[in-house]
């Protein structure tokens, strides 16, 4: 046997391999081997456990049969191979024995410990369990110096995050005794003193002041004592994002040569000071754009669109977003995508930089039009192809247009069976056959709705409610029962059941259906609804009561998209008829019908014309939704001869207008702007009766009498006060029995998302709102308004649709009130108009 040779493992990677061997019997064979041709005539592993032998003998290169020299680079190259494998503690060879020109070697390796579990020292355990997460340390895994290097990286990274810069971290291995070469890791953190950033300061900035540049600073903040929400932590990632912030804020004020020529973090007794120096460079303006390569659109025309006028500062980004993609105007990439041309290409040169000015050449290469060749869709597993194809503007052989393709996009969106923020566009153009086929992908999300729900009504008490909406259904498919899973899906249409019910005091049964898409080819809705309802009055109730009103009523509607004046307009007309019975029902008063007893026939016109450009029905960013509305029933008072009772043949015209307006401000957060008004009056000097009237406050949840819930009684949430019927409401004349003719409301409301998944939207808002209702033309007054302000938050689930809740809180006082208290209202699939 001779003598092994063992190499440390921590200067493998630097060790010169010599050789040498000394025989214990002083023979000659040592010369021999020196001087002869030597081959591998066999390998083997030694002092592995747990690791397969000739997975290892196949990591040292080595083969049976291949030329040895001692010394060599051969075992050297074999030893380092398997060392580089993290896995080992050391490894040393030993030659077993020479025969003849064979030589026989034996790897010898210490195998590191593995991972049995690792614990904190020194931290709570919250904190322990978060930092869990985020090393990922997995047992059974071979504790490596990467490992454990990693591990202290990771642990240090996450206090400094927290702004504990001088956070130490000391990992020991202690052995497992309950599990063969195994240890455990015991991790100790030595937090030590938050440090936070005192003082922030610039040098060489002249152009603008400290405060200025500081406040570009976003994440990067120093800590005062008057700045309660600034933490004041120093985070290497995040401040490295800020200094590119900050020199975009220079570029885009004309200093495009501005750079941070150093930036220093100071230790101070009392924390960190840091010192940022810029050099400003000199301030730049536009001064020639010319045109070159355009032959569709002549300079004048794409100078227009481009919107920079000679002497405007320059700005890089303003420049980029003029040209490619500018999300409040036209640009001029769009310009030329609009009318098919994919292609098109825009390079802004600077040509010429003298003193303060740059000027611009814009080389275009306009290329061919595109046409689509092929539209695709993907992800639809539940909603039928023709569904969305019908919402596509981008169709096959038509022109490429950017704009539409958007759109569609926007369309999808809006249907409501997708997960909006995961609709995808993708268009795959095609420069040799000057065509481009577009691909969309969906995600399908729940539709349907279902609602087992209890309230408390002002006029029934408890009220249950029992109700199904299934916003995807296919009437097509409805014969097919493999289709019933558990109702036919997939055609887009709306079919709608509710129950509402207090015993026999009060019950309400409703039914609706719609066809969005009448006949196929147009999007003509058609939308058909049955109503019945009672409300009995009495102590001991039963079906014979001889006290209740009962309303019994359907309607027709056809809406029809326009085209003018542009095609976001919506016209839709529809045709009610509702019947009215009263027997000994108190609730009106004696104004309208004696007794309590009479009967009353409503036939309405409706037609409104709206317009939605919102992109997101759930969280909406941008656009509008515009309605104006009008009621007519026929006017039987100036029908010569006609002198129908007062209520026998109800008789109005009844006016709404809605606005809403979503900006956004900064980033996700929304402004949302809304204004209301209706107005309801006769054709002549007659009364106007108790249907179709105005009642303001609380949620709008319409709790506000019997009699008012029954005769289509608009109610209008005003937060901050109390319901209808309430102490606290929006007082108008009668406004337990009749309500308003009259009312306006303007609302300002910031909304800012929480969770964006489309199982559970919720966002949350501040608003401040004012409104009023007015029983008498002669009353009305839109500066007489009660004002409110307060916080709130809405939660959209898919199968339950909206739930929410405000605390509001009043600005003034109604009649009979003597202070002002906050009130909270809770909202079940319904928005505060």
């Amino acid at each position: 046997m001779y003598q092994a040779v063992s190499v440390s493992p921590h200067i493998v990677a630097r060790i010169s391999w010599r050789w040498t061997i000394a025989c214990p019997n002083a023979c000659t064979c040592i010369s021999t081997c020196r001087a002869s041709a030597l081959r591998a005539g066999g390998i083997t592993i030694s002092g592995a456990r747990y690791l397969d032998a000739n997975t290892l003998i196949g990591i040292t290169g080595l083969r049976v049969g291949d030329p040895v020299t001692i010394p060599g680079e051969e075992i050297g190259k074999a030893i380092r191979r398997l060392w580089e494998q993290g896995i080992l503690g050391d490894v040393s060879v030993s030659i077993t024995r020479i025969d003849g020109q064979r030589i026989f070697l034996d790897f010898f390796l210490s195998e590191r410990p593995r991972l049995s579990k690792f614990d904190f020292v020194g931290i709570s355990k919250s904190q322990g369990d978060e930092l869990r997460d985020k090393i990922k340390l997995i047992r059974g895994k071979v504790v490596t110096d990467a490992l454990l290097n990693n591990t202290r990286t990771q642990v240090r990274k996450f206090y400094t995050n927290k702004g504990f810069l001088d956070a130490k971290v000391n990992i020991t291995q202690v052995p497992d005794s309950s599990l063969s070469n195994s240890v455990v890791l015991k991790i100790k953190v030595d937090k030590g003193d938050k440090i936070r950033i005192r003082d922030i300061a610039f040098e060489g900035n002249e152009a603008f002041s400290d405060g200025k540049l500081q406040k570009k600073l976003k994440k990067t903040k120093a800590k005062k004592s008057y700045k309660l929400l600034t933490a004041g932590k120093f985070q290497r990632a995040e401040y490295e994002e800020d200094k590119l912030k900050l020199l975009e804020f220079y570029n885009a004020e004309g200093y495009r040569d501005a750079v941070i020529v150093s930036d220093t973090l100071i230790r101070q007794e009392d924390g960190l000071a840091l010192r940022i120096t810029v050099d400003e460079g000199p301030k730049y303006y536009f001064r020639n754009i010319t045109w070159n390569g355009n032959y569709l659109y002549d300079d004048k025309t794409l100078a227009s669109v481009l919107g920079i006028k000679k002497g405007s500062i320059y700005n890089k980004e303003e420049l980029e977003k003029r040209i490619s993609y500018n999300p409040t105007g036209q640009d001029v990439q769009s310009l030329y995508m609009n009318d098919g041309y994919l292609f098109f290409n825009i390079d802004a040169v600077e040509t010429k930089i003298e003193g303060d000015s740059i000027d611009l050449e814009m080389r275009i290469s306009e290329g061919v039009q595109a046409r689509i060749k092929e539209v695709n869709i993907a992800g639809n597993t539940k909603t039928s192809d023709h569904v969305l194809r019908r919402e596509l503007r981008t169709l096959p052989g038509d022109k490429f247009n950017r704009e539409l393709l958007i759109r569609s996009q926007r369309e999808i969106s809006t249907l409501g069976y997708f997960d909006p923020e995961k609709v995808g566009i993708n268009p795959v153009p095609n420069p040799a056959e000057g065509t481009v086929d577009i691909n969309y992908t969906v995600v399908e999300k729940p539709s349907d709705q279902i609602t087992l729900s209890g309230g408390w009504g002002g006029f029934a008490g408890f009220i249950g409610t029992v109700g199904l909406v299934f916003n995807n259904f296919s009437l097509r498919k409805a014969g097919d029962f493999s289709n019933w899973k558990p109702v036919p899906a997939g055609d887009g249409q709306r079919l709608a059941l509710n129950i509402q019910a207090n015993g026999l005091q009060y019950q309400a049964y409703s039914f609706s259906f719609t066809e969005p898409w009448l006949g196929g080819r147009k999007r003509n809705s058609l939308t058909f609804s049955l109503n019945k309802s009672i409300q009995r009055l009495g102590q001991a109730l039963d079906a014979s009561s001889d006290r209740f009103i009962k309303v019994n009523s359907a309607s027709i509607g056809l809406g029809r998209q326009l085209r003018f004046p542009d095609d976001y307009f919506t016209l839709t007309n529809s045709l009610s008829i509702s019947q009215y019975k009263l027997n000994n029902y108190s609730a009106f008063g004696t104004e309208f019908f004696q007794n309590g007893t009479g009967n009353a026939n409503n036939i309405t016109l409706n037609t409104t014309l709206s317009r939605n450009s919102i992109d997101n029905p759930t969280y909406t960013r941008r656009g509008s939704s515009l309605s104006l509305s009008l009621n007519l029933t026929p006017p039987y008072s100036v029908f010569k001869g006609a002198h129908p009772s007062v209520n026998e043949w109800v008789e109005f015209h009844k006016w709404m207008f809605d606005a809403s307006w979503f900006t956004p401000i900064v980033g996700k957060l929304v402004l949302n702007s809304r204004a209301h008004f209706g107005y309801i009056g006769s054709y002549s000097d007659r009364q106007i009766g108790p249907f179709e009237r105005f009642k303001m406050g609380g949620a709008g949840l319409g709790f506000g009498g019997a009699a008012n819930f029954l005769v289509g009684t608009e109610f209008i949430g005003l937060r901050g006060y109390g319901d209808p019927g309430d102490a606290t409401a929006i007082p108008t004349a009668r406004q337990s029995s009749s309500g308003g003719v009259a009312y306006n409301k303007y609302v300002m409301e910031l909304r800012y998302p929480v969770s964006l998944n489309p199982a559970a939207t919720v966002y949350v808002l501040s608003f401040a709102e004012a409104g009023n209702s007015f029983d008498q033309y002669t009353n009305y007054n839109p500066y007489k308004l009660y004002r409110s302000v307060g916080v709130g938050a809405r939660i959209f689930m898919s199968a339950f649709g909206l739930l929410g809740f405000d605390y509001g809180l009043p600005l003034d006082t109604v009649p009979g009130q003597t202070k002002k208290e906050g009130i909270f209202h809770f909202i079940i699939g319904q928005q505060i108009r």
